[in-house]
């Protein structure tokens, strides 16, 4: 006699999901299918519509129509309580923490052990569970440090340590990689195999497609809104991924081009800050892109962040176009014609609940304005400009910019900066968070920025990007600068040697 085992249930089936907000349809009849112990990437540009959907599976945002099964039964989540309830987490690539609660605080926000006085919280379980859950991770990390004092990379990690907390049989991470150093990397992905390994399934969002051979089972492509395909990794090679991302064949991935390189503009001397920075002395002339690299902690952004007027110096000069300048603000940088496109575009970059028009000209309106009162046409008319040369995805430049997917908020950014006519641009992690296709539109306009003679420095933790892109390449270890290689000259052990202490 003949018995057939029936598979199991598929831990996530979602058909025909459809979402539409005014003048743009996000979603249409997508179709995702996860199996139980399955790490699965979700792939597509930014706009393609991988975060509107799993937002619909978190219960953050409602669907117009389609159905959602989990283990086989048709749920309907409302909300991120009822799927917290039906097991799925989603741990987001914009932080959801509460800043200054400590990271236990926020591991177990919402569900922290009781003690046995009703009413009161068990602050040791908590601790000592929330510890054990950070170890487990491979973080060096106290959870009594309040988040506000703790590195983006770090916050990255508390925000994974919450989600795993939570025993959830979904887990969606979303670009979870985009901060993490290689030894943080490493332990993040022995976490995934370990859920994978206890029957979790994984839903993976990542732009950094080298990953996907490390710990992915299969893939699905959305593009445009729509389902594009799903494939076995193992049957799938990266110029197929891309070219089923983006509609095309990207055949220069990193288009580096060559500039006319000029006089200085700016030069700094003897930069230092007690216990951040030492003694930092640096050139990026016109026409040159400056690469900044190093492990995180080295020190990058906080040399970005001083350079623009954000922290304070104790010591050293800055040289703008030949004339010694001091910069004690960001306005001091504006004004002066420098910029700085920051790691973090939502707390840093934009304001949110400003419309894109608003947010491209508030860097300038001294430039719009008549009497202290702004010209509005002449506003429009700058927003229509930048929407149209850098290809930003927005149904109208009243659109608020909270609305549009990372790469198009991080065009945006790109807008407000160019609107200033700086002469020299800080990138601090440009491409974060974006996909293949923006990266590369980031990657030609710096091309051109360049060659209208603009110097810009670039602070990235992606080394091919750094190797790329850049002209000269400033290394970057405990605050100092460790070492200058040539382009020619450069490779990635290079690099990686001076970044962890090497002469």
């Amino acid at each position: 006699m003949n018995t057939t085992v029936a598979a199991p249930p598929l831990a996530l089936e979602m058909r025909g999901i459809t979402k539409t907000y005014p003048g743009v349809k996000a979603l249409q009849n997508v179709n995702l299918e996860v199996r139980p112990g399955e790490v699965h990437a979700l792939l597509g540009e930014n706009g393609a519509g991988k975060s509107t959907l799993m937002k619909i599976l978190a219960g953050a945002q409602p669907m117009d129509s389609g159905e959602i099964l989990i283990h086989g039964e048709q749920v309907h989540i409302d909300s991120p309580q009822r799927a917290m309830a039906l097991g799925v987490s989603i741990i987001y690539q914009e932080f959801n923490l509460v800043p200054f609660l400590n990271a236990a605080e926020n591991i177990f926000l919402g569900r922290e052990p009781r003690a046995a006085i009703p009413g009161f919280v068990d602050f040791r379980t908590m601790y000592r569970e929330a510890q054990d859950i950070i170890d487990r991770l491979g973080v060096k990390l106290s959870v009594r440090t309040p988040v506000n004092r703790l590195s983006i990379a770090q916050q990255q990690m508390v925000e994974i340590a919450k989600a795993t907390s939570k025993k959830s049989r979904i887990i969606i991470m979303d670009e979870p990689s985009a901060t993490l150093t290689d030894h943080e990397l490493k332990s993040l992905f022995s976490l995934i195999r370990q859920l994978r390994d206890e029957g979790v399934a994984v839903v993976y969002i990542s732009h950094r497609l080298e990953e996907l051979g490390e710990i992915c089972n299969r893939l699905t492509v959305l593009r445009d809104g729509q389902w594009i395909a799903t494939r076995d990794v193992k049957d799938t090679d990266r110029e197929e991924i891309i070219r089923l991302m983006v509609g095309r064949e990207l055949t220069q991935m990193i288009p580096k081009e060559a500039a006319t390189i000029k006089e200085p503009a700016l030069v700094v001397r003897g930069l230092s800050r007690k216990g951040v920075l030492h003694d930092i002395s640096l050139t990026a002339r016109r026409g040159e892109v400056v690469g900044i690299a190093g492990l995180v902690g080295a020190g990058r952004t906080e040399l970005a962040r001083a350079i623009f007027g954000a922290d304070r110096i104790d010591a050293g000069t800055i040289e703008l176009l030949g004339k010694t300048v001091k910069i004690r603000s960001p306005q001091d940088a504006i004004k002066l014609g420098v910029g700085l496109v920051t790691e973090d575009r939502k707390a840093q970059g934009l304001v949110l609940g400003m419309a894109v028009r608003e947010n491209i000209t508030l860097a300038n309106l001294g430039a719009l304005s008549v009497f202290n009162f702004i010209q509005a046409g002449r506003e429009r008319d700058v927003a229509r400009k930048y929407v149209t040369d850098l290809q930003v995805k927005t149904p109208s430049i009243e659109q608020t910019v909270q609305n549009l997917s990372g790469g198009n908020q991080q065009k945006v950014v790109l807008a407000k900066w160019l609107f200033t006519d700086s002469k020299v641009l800080i990138f601090d992690e440009p491409t974060r968070g974006i996909d293949v296709g923006a990266k590369t539109e980031i990657y030609q306009l710096m091309n051109q920025l360049a060659r209208d003679g603009v110097a810009i420095i670039m602070i990235s933790s992606e080394l091919p990007e750094v190797l790329g892109m850049s002209d000269r390449i400033l290394v970057m270890h405990g605050g100092r600068i460790a070492g200058e290689l040539s382009r020619a000259e450069a490779t990635q052990e290079k690099i990686m040697h001076l970044a962890t202490g090497g002469e």
